[in-house]
């Protein structure tokens, strides 16, 4: 039997009003002190990824982080921003309970804050 379940995300840029395009995201899944790379995407213009982070047989349940290179994205927007930047890399570290179930994880950015929660 196929599993429906999939794990997505998207990021919006908050400071400009719209999507936040060409940001690079990496997924890693942890199991204890181990750090397991899965990939890195890039969101399109719609500030998406073209297909699910996870799906099929490779959702499954386990803890997993989603790292935001958000740095590199607010450089390259006309987002006012310090020297560093306040906000670089942001880890979002979450659990999959049921594999068979939709995980959205979006973020909602800004070059000083940041929010996420389970979408649907």
């Amino acid at each position: 039997m196929e599993t429906k379940g999939r794990l997505t995300t998207h990021v919006l840029d908050a400071a400009l009003g719209r999507p936040a395009e060409g940001l690079v995201i990496d997924l890693v899944r942890i199991d204890g002190e181990q750090r397991t790379p899965l990939g890195s995407v890039r969101t399109n213009e719609d500030g998406r990824v073209d297909q699910p982070l996870l799906s099929g047989e490779t959702m499954v349940a386990g803890c997993y982080e989603l790292l935001f290179h958000a740095g590199d994205y607010l450089k390259r927007s006309s987002a006012h921003l310090t020297d560093p930047p306040f906000l670089d890399l942001i880890p979002l570290r979450f659990t999959i309970a049921d594999a068979g179930a939709h995980y959205h994880v979006p973020l909602l950015l800004s070059p000083f804050s940041y929010s996420t929660y389970r979408g649907s």
